[in-house]
């Protein structure tokens, strides 16, 4: 989940500097209806908001599918907590997207905007390429992280969590260096 909404997130970042680069603004009332002058751009920014909602397909599916498995597990309650977060968080990106894309345009500005160009792409490209890879195709980075999830599901009695916190933790400072 931290590297899938690093990628989105990143991505996010780039395509809202690619639009303040072109209008000096990150208000949303300053856009509006600017999705028929900024295609790629506005592509590419629903792909991010599609990744970081957690659309199947996308990066950002796998890892929240994951945590809300485990959490669910512990708790119910819990999940169900996660779980409306995460809608809540789906409709304000999409009410974003909305209103700074689509609906009228109404601020005279916006007629002079320019797509996204070739450096700006260079940059976006491999990130859109990895939140679509990782969301089609999560095991290399799932196998990465395998060998400190097995360490943490052995951990189920307390003995247990000591010794691996004796190996994780700074040893104790004695009270005469504090």
């Amino acid at each position: 989940m931290m590297v899938a909404h690093g990628l989105t997130t990143g991505l996010l970042f780039l395509l809202v500097g690619v639009l303040y680069a072109r209008r000096h603004t990150r208000e949303m009332a300053d856009y509006g209806g600017i999705a028929a002058r900024v295609p790629v751009t506005t592509a590419l920014f629903l792909i991010a908001t599609l990744g970081s909602i957690g659309l199947p397909g996308l990066n950002g599916f796998v890892g929240e599918f994951l945590i809300l498995g485990g959490v669910f597990q512990v708790k119910v309650a819990w999940a169900a907590i996660a779980a409306t977060g995460m809608i809540l968080g789906a409709i304000y990106l999409l009410t974003l997207v909305q209103k700074v894309f689509w609906g009228p345009e109404t601020v005279p500005a916006n007629r002079a905007l320019t797509d996204i160009n070739g450096w700006e792409l260079a940059g976006a490209f491999p990130l859109i390429v990895l939140i679509v890879l990782l969301g089609v195709f999560p095991r290399p980075l799932l196998t990465l992280v395998d060998g400190s999830v097995q360490t943490l599901q052995r951990v189920g009695t307390p003995a247990a969590a000591a010794r691996l916190e004796a190996h994780v933790l700074p040893p104790p400072r004695p009270e005469a260096a504090r």
